[in-house]
């Protein structure tokens, strides 16, 4: 029998209020995150994880700016603040967040040559991030998701979940997204366009 697991997406500092890149309204989640996890058996949470001078780094590209664009072998890549490195503070999960014992950690975004929104295939589309295999060898058929960025890591994430022939649910009131440019709206039309439900 499939079960449904809880997947949280990048609940960390560097993008709650104050971090390196702070997604808007952030901290406004925690207590909708929190009483989800008190609703699921199997719980999930991915953790941006990059090493120092990661790719996505602007400060990786001399002359280039964060929220630039540089072409790499990929693809498009967006340069960012430098954020989430491995065993920073940054890189905790929100000092808000009520984590269980049992939950498992997903590090997403550990090499230094490639990004990773989803966490299931990095930015190659190539390269496992691992959830999948989580996923499929605890027997979940079903995710709910909810976390940073709607529009970034929680698009892709659920995205790719339905290509992987997964049920998801995206629950709005525990996400929060960057929305540059009307980012927000096409992520959302886009997960439905997908299948993805709101919750």
């Amino acid at each position: 029998m499939k079960t449904t697991a809880l997947v949280l997406v990048d609940i960390q500092t560097d993008f709650c209020c104050g971090g390196a890149l702070a997604v808007p309204d952030a901290d406004a989640i925690l207590p909708v995150v929190n009483g989800l996890m008190r609703g699921f058996r199997r719980i999930i949470l991915t953790q941006d994880w990059h090493p120092p001078g990661h790719v996505s780094f602007a400060s990786s590209h001399p002359g280039q700016r964060p929220f630039d664009h540089i072409a790499l072998p990929y693809g498009d890549q967006i340069l960012w603040p430098d954020h989430c490195v491995a065993g920073t503070p940054g890189a905790a999960f929100s000092p808000g967040l009520n984590l269980p014992p049992e939950a498992t950690v997903l590090h997403k975004g550990i090499h230094a040559g490639v990004d990773s929104y989803s966490a299931f295939l990095e930015n190659d589309r190539r390269t496992p991030v691992g959830l999948d295999a989580l996923l499929r060898e605890t027997g979940v058929g079903e995710i709910v998701l909810a976390g940073l960025a709607t529009d970034d890591c929680g698009l892709h994430t659920a995205l790719d979940a339905r290509t992987l022939g997964y049920e998801v649910t995206v629950v709005e009131s525990g996400c929060r997204g960057i929305d540059a440019h009307g980012s927000l709206a096409d992520a959302w039309k886009q997960m439905a366009r997908a299948g993805v439900r709101l919750g």
